[in-house]
């Protein structure tokens, strides 16, 4: 098995996991917890982390997921995406260079336009405790995503009900792994039907809920 993907299931490794997922491709997993949700990283039963050295010389920043290829190792999820997608082929790989713009393009809005956003919305509203929950950061994500969830709505629209390429494809996978954490904001979603139906059809494909299912049942 030449695949390893790095990272425990509830960070980024989802999305190279549910691409992983939807390509067939045999890996192997390495659960890999992030530095800062042990008590003491460096206690003699504490798991590989983010910080550990044999995690470290396969990815230096410290950060999930990774993944080593016969050897090659590469970090950054969206990156780790786009390269399966484009070695294993396939009709989820861009088909074309103007594809690969558009599904990098995509891929890159999302991170930059609405990741930060919609995190505050799943902390804000959802993850976080009560007390912890600071309101004027969910009014200012709300307001924030409002136009970016119009623009992503249009496009769908006019797209079959596809990012791009009018099927689904690795800018799907990229893009959905970021509006899925906006969805305690609901209004978002009833302000753009067509997103709503997109992600809710994203969600029901088997690889996803492979991986999903597999993220329900690690500790949290």
């Amino acid at each position: 098995m030449s695949l390893t993907i790095y990272g425990c299931y509830r960070s980024r490794a989802t999305r190279t996991i549910w691409l992983a997922n939807e390509l067939g491709l045999p890996f192997k997993h390495v659960p890999v917890v992030q530095i800062y949700r042990l008590p003491d990283p460096n206690a003699p039963d504490a798991p590989l982390h983010t910080g550990s050295p044999d995690f470290l010389e396969v990815n230096p920043n410290g950060r999930i997921p990774a993944i080593s290829d016969d050897g090659f190792h590469l970090h950054e999820s969206l990156a780790i995406n786009f390269y399966l997608a484009r070695k294993h082929g396939g009709p989820l790989a861009p088909a074309n260079a103007q594809e690969e713009g558009l599904a990098v393009m995509w891929s890159l809005w999302a991170a930059t336009e609405c990741e930060t956003h919609a995190l505050n919305l799943q902390y804000h509203l959802a993850a976080y405790p009560p007390e912890k929950r600071k309101p004027e950061l969910v009014t200012a994500a709300l307001a924030a995503l409002a136009a970016p969830f119009a623009v992503l709505d249009k496009t769908l629209a006019q797209g079959g009900g596809f990012v791009m390429g009018g099927r689904f494809t690795v800018a799907d996978i990229n893009v959905a792994e970021v509006i899925r954490y906006a969805k305690p904001g609901t209004q978002l979603f009833e302000a753009a039907p067509h997103v709503k139906a997109w992600l809710a059809a994203c969600h029901e494909r088997p690889a996803f809920q492979a991986m999903w299912q597999a993220r329900e049942a690690e500790p949290a």
